[in-house]
């Protein structure tokens, strides 16, 4: 009885000692947190200001100084815009699930080109990519605003490196949809003419039809069945007060039905002959670049020709002869926090990746999403952050309030050819609000669905099309 009293004895101050060295190991990690969090930044991590997640209320943009053709580009819901409008910007929400419309759009397009009895019978009906595809248009494209016609007219339009016919809006019209500025009066400009049947130009759409003086006529349908048609005309196409092309062939837009918001028309950058970037290479050179802004409420450019910046990091740029008019990249891995995720890259191989500058957020194939969600929320598990409920798409959402600063893994995606580009933090996380920020990347409903690197991943980057030399360029900081 003593003897066990003795040893119970003995063993309390063991106890002791275990929780009290257990309670020092958690003030000491806790110590070392804090350090870590006045320190300074760590390498492979971004240290953001929680006042800085939401951008300005006022437009803070400056205007591209450049000596090539440069275009200003701005976020068409954004202070910027010469689009804004004074209601505010449509929801998180609905931005985002007119963002999946897109995607399914260009599935359905991939697919359909991948069969060709399913292209048979969608060519029947003229559908193609969702360029200016209704209320896809409102999902957090880019616009620029260019001069039409002699005298030059200003308008502007959405670029999209999905499309490749450019179009704008054209008086008389007998069913346009509102826009903001006045319709293009083709009568105004001395310029104007338009294409005949004969022309390659006519011949080379996709749908076309000749008018009873052998004029030519396009139609474009839409995913969502929108659609624009009218006649194919040439004019001079100002880019900059000192820099004109002309012979520019474009749409002039005459039956424009569906909600394609207050744009007057589309650049379309594309891979076809009828595209600007086309169009112009003879003479800027085959290719164009372009810098989409860190937040709505900055700028950006868009340029035709030019050099490359010396930081650019270039893959291949693969071609696709089903799908023509897409620009294919080799993405092959992603890394978080420095650490390669875990994922084959057959994975990303078994449908390719697609860039589309109208695409908002970046589709990985399922199991590449999920190795980048797994890794992504064990970073942040680290600094405890809470979790917020998902929004739209985007599963994986975080609750910052409370805090001054939040430390956020970087994220880089890994190219063919061993082109590594790391991610600026607004290409991380989609910020709605304080309370819900999430991670910028969603999964594609099918491994076999090509993926698409978006334009919030491309934020800031200065992404070079190369295309005479068919390779595709990223370099940081490209908006500065």
């Amino acid at each position: 009885m003593a003897s066990g009293a003795l040893r119970r004895r003995r063993g309390a101050p063991f106890r002791v000692s275990v929780v009290l060295i257990a309670t020092a190991l958690v003030r000491l990690a806790a110590s070392a947190a804090e350090r870590t969090a006045t320190s300074g930044p760590e390498p492979d991590w971004h240290v953001v200001s929680v006042a800085a997640l939401l951008p300005p209320a006022a437009c803070t943009a400056s205007k591209v100084a450049s000596n090539w053709s440069a275009l200003h580009v701005v976020h068409r819901h954004g202070p910027c815009s010469p689009l804004q409008a004074r209601s505010a910007p449509p929801p998180h929400a609905e931005l985002l699930n007119d963002d999946q419309a897109r995607v399914d759009s260009i599935h359905r397009k991939v697919a359909a080109a991948a069969s060709p009895a399913l292209e048979q019978a969608r060519g029947a009906k003229g559908v193609t990519l969702p360029a200016q595809r209704g209320i896809s248009l409102g999902t957090g494209n880019y616009v620029v605003s260019v001069g039409l016609g002699t005298p030059a007219r200003d308008v502007t339009v959405v670029f999209d490196t999905g499309s490749d016919l450019s179009w704008v809006q054209c008086t008389p019209c007998s069913d346009c949809y509102e826009q903001k500025d006045p319709l293009f009066d083709p009568a105004r400009s001395s310029t104007y003419s338009a294409v005949p049947c004969a022309a390659p130009e006519c011949q080379g759409l996709d749908s076309r039809s000749c008018s009873p003086d052998r004029k030519c006529r396009y139609e474009v349908v839409y995913g969502d069945q929108s659609q624009t048609d009218g006649a194919l005309a040439r004019d001079t196409l100002t880019l900059t007060p000192s820099d004109a092309l002309p012979g520019f062939v474009f749409g002039c837009g005459e039956r424009d039905t569906g909600l394609f918001g207050r744009a007057d028309g589309l650049v379309g950058l594309g891979r076809e002959k009828v595209s600007l970037s086309s169009q112009a290479a003879s003479k800027y050179g085959a290719g164009f670049s372009y810098c989409l802004p860190s937040s709505p409420s900055a700028g950006g450019y868009l340029s035709l020709g030019g050099p490359a910046p010396a930081n650019a990091r270039f893959t291949a740029m693969e071609t696709r002869h089903d799908t023509p008019s897409f620009y294919y990249v080799g993405l092959v891995g992603v890394k978080v926090a420095g650490r390669t995720v875990r994922v084959s890259p057959i994975v990303f191989a078994a449908a390719g990746t697609v860039i589309d500058s109208g695409t908002v957020i970046t589709r990985l194939p399922p199991r590449a999403y999920a190795g980048l969600r797994s890794a992504f929320a064990r970073s942040m598990g680290r600094y405890g952050y809470k979790r917020a409920p998902a929004l739209s798409i985007l599963d994986t959402c975080y609750d910052f309030t409370g805090h001054t600063t939040v430390r956020i893994p970087s994220v880089a995606l890994v190219f063919a050819g061993g082109a590594a580009v790391g991610l600026d933090f607004s290409g991380v996380l989609y910020v709605a609000k304080v309370a819900q920020a999430c991670l910028a990347f969603a999964p594609n409903g099918d491994g076999a669905d090509v993926g698409i690197l978006g334009n919030t991943q491309q934020k800031t980057l200065a992404v070079v099309y190369d295309v005479a030399n068919n390779k595709i360029g990223f370099g940081a900081n490209g908006c500065s």
